[in-house]
């Protein structure tokens, strides 16, 4: 499905500017990169990664998922992944004071490593959770109900200008990743899992697909 590619390649990208604004913040904290960057990085994930990728999500492929394809808005993955998005929404206000300010006080510095690891974290989580689990099992979902392809949509002015800005950030400071990530865990590294979604497999299946799974766990 065109649609979920885009988001994949979307995600791709998504990450490596994340992994520069840990870099930047590194840089930031030594007094060593430029703060005007700082509203660069705000831009690319507000425009960029929010009004254009998670408005995709949200508008065409949750939206698809819940109306045309019989699953949860208001619970599970779906309500899980769209409440990530405002939760990181609220993280990138609460750095906008402090990526481009003197940070003179030890506080802010504090408080702003701080901020870029929970944020950082949690994007980089969220985008496992939808790769390894709602890309796959959403498009499987869909066809079931027979639907191959979702629409798109181009950049804005806007949101090109904001991708363009992310990949020159990318070039000026060179991905830092943690070893705390990992990748292809599914449910279980999602950060709403146990807290907010009980997990694909309770929150989307019916009776049937359980019925299904024990008949074939009992002819094993």
């Amino acid at each position: 499905m065109r649609l979920i590619e885009d988001l994949r390649q979307e995600h791709e990208l998504i990450e490596q500017v994340l992994g520069s604004l840990r870099a930047f913040v590194t840089a930031r904290l030594a007094d060593q990169s430029d703060p005007e960057d700082g509203a660069r990085f705000l831009a690319f994930f507000r425009r960029y990664a929010g009004d254009f990728h998670h408005d995709k999500e949200e508008l065409v492929l949750f939206r698809a998922l819940s109306e045309r394809a019989e699953l949860p808005a208001d619970r599970g993955p779906l309500a899980a992944l769209a409440g990530e998005h405002r939760r990181m929404g609220s993280l990138l206000d609460a750095m906008e004071g402090l990526l481009g300010a003197p940070l003179a006080a030890e506080g802010d510095r504090q408080h702003l490593q701080s901020l870029a690891v929970d944020y950082s974290h949690a994007l980089w989580r969220h985008i496992d959770a939808e790769n390894s689990v709602l890309f796959p099992e959403g498009q499987e979902r869909l066809r079931r109900f027979h639907i191959q392809e979702l629409p798109s949509r181009p950049m804005t002015g806007a949101e090109a200008s904001a991708r363009e800005a992310g990949l020159a950030l990318v070039l000026r400071y060179p991905p830092q990743y943690d070893p705390e990530v990992h990748r292809g865990d599914g449910c279980i590294a999602c950060p709403s899992y146990g807290q907010t979604c009980e997990g694909l497999e309770r929150e989307w299946w019916t009776d049937l697909e359980w019925e299904d799974m024990r008949e074939r766990m009992g002819s094993d």
